[in-house]
């Protein structure tokens, strides 16, 4: 189906395009046929999913390929417990299509309105020192190359690719469907609290390997941590949900509703920030309950911002943290939102942002009105002096002469690009940028 071209806008506003040419395929087939037609008039191609990336990534000033027809069950392995989606299903519909043959994915982001392939290549991931990106959960895919073939890439077929095409960054082709390795499905215990961010920062690393999954938020202006400490345990253990008016009042009213209104008070009187993040620590994060695994570890986030990621080696996350904190003070500023600090294991994908090392994880972000800039290109040094990868879906101002030495496999990538996509089909401004032209 082909619809006439309007300015698309991605979710956090940091980026628009307007294509000119919008298709929305329902098929591989429909895929090739955009690709091949593309190919002729001279024209790149570019996927968009949930548009939930705050870089631009996903600009497609040639033909935008919308795949929100392109969603669903493929097929699915009951002996091996995997499942073949299409590469347009959002990841808050997989827990529903999962939970007919009792599986779940291993572990997810605290944000599921993005698409299974827009996640993947990006490198999205959740909280865990054991736990990998969800890349790693990736055992097969289909994607159309830059001639328009199908290329199928699993532990049959090309599996010397698969490190390479699951975190592809929309650079080595339009991927159609995505195979996950899932496990029985789990519940998770949350205990959140808010603790003394000294204390936090003192035992950080006995929390994070003591625990399925961490992670601590900071809002700058306060001495406390809004602590997330999850535990695994089977399907068959008993729930106690949040209850639906108390759950509504934490994630709807408060941390959406009048959180919205302060972070807009907040561009025209900074001076308001301060004693709201006081107040907020007061008033959230500190609840106990046990419920599904996908009900516990995503949050419904309503309210619109701009963020940058640093990856860094899990044992500088602490001195990172500090000097972040420092920044913040010297320089006076007023931040709305809070810092998030998360874990993950490593991995042996070629640009994944955990490649080769255990990594924690420090986000920073702005209200989507507030101009990023100074904050952000301040951190950034920070994290970079402390052997920081920006993730590939959030902002940051680095290109290929930096990031090839970040990345032990980058000319690989590079060199599987030239094979796949040798006429730059999938190609844009930002890809440009970041991987060299």
């Amino acid at each position: 189906m082909t619809r006439p071209a309007g300015e698309w806008r991605n979710w956090g506003r940091s980026a628009r395009v307007r294509p000119q040419l919008v298709e929305l395929p329902s098929s591989a087939g429909a895929v090739q046929r955009a690709v091949q037609a593309a190919a002729k008039r001279g024209m790149q191609v570019k996927a968009i999913g949930a548009g939930h990336s705050f870089t631009g990534i996903a600009v497609a000033p040639g033909v935008l390929l919308d795949l929100v027809d392109l969603t669903g069950i493929v097929a699915v392995d009951r002996e091996r417990s995997r499942v073949t989606l299409l590469a347009g299903t959002r990841l808050h519909q997989v827990p529903k299509l999962l939970a007919p043959y009792g599986l779940a994915m291993q572990n997810l982001g605290d944000i599921d309105r993005q698409s299974i392939s827009g996640a993947i290549s990006t490198g999205t991931h959740g909280t865990g020192a054991r736990f990998g990106g969800i890349a790693t959960q990736v055992v097969g895919v289909t994607l159309v190359t830059g001639d328009g073939t199908l290329l199928t890439v699993n532990d049959e077929e090309n599996p010397g690719l698969l490190p390479a095409v699951a975190v592809g960054l929309g650079a080595l082709g339009i991927l159609v469907d995505v195979t996950l390795q899932c496990v029985p499905a789990f519940v998770l215990q949350a205990v959140d609290h808010p603790e003394p961010l000294d204390e936090v920062l003192e035992t950080l690393d006995t929390r994070v390997a003591a625990a399925d999954h961490f992670e601590f938020y900071w809002f700058p202006h306060t001495d406390v941590a809004l602590t997330k400490t999850h535990t695994r345990l089977p399907e068959s253990a008993p729930r106690q949900p949040l209850p639906r008016v108390g759950k509504w009042i934490d994630e709807e009213l408060l941390s959406n509703g009048l959180y919205r209104m302060v972070c807009a008070a907040g561009t025209l009187v900074p001076s308001v920030v301060p004693p709201f993040s006081r107040l907020a620590v007061k008033l959230t994060g500190n609840r106990e309950y046990t419920d599904l695994s996908n009900r516990v570890l995503t949050q419904n986030r309503d309210v619109r911002f701009r963020e940058m990621e640093y990856a860094l080696p899990a044992e500088n996350v602490r001195p990172a943290f500090e000097a972040l904190r420092a920044l913040i003070d010297e320089r006076g500023w007023r931040i709305s939102f809070p810092v998030e600090v998360r874990f993950a294991a490593a991995d042996d994908l070629w640009m994944s942002t955990a490649h080769g090392r255990a990594s924690g994880y420090i986000a920073v972000h702005r209200y989507y009105r507030e101009n990023p800039t100074e904050y952000f290109e301040a951190v950034e040094k920070i994290m970079l002096s402390f052997g920081g990868r920006p993730h590939w879906g959030k902002m940051h101002t680095l290109d290929a002469d930096i990031l090839r030495d970040r990345y032990p496999r980058f000319d690989d990538f590079l060199a599987l690009r030239d094979r796949l996509d040798p006429t730059r089909m999938f190609s844009n401004t930002y890809l440009e940028r970041v991987l060299g032209e």
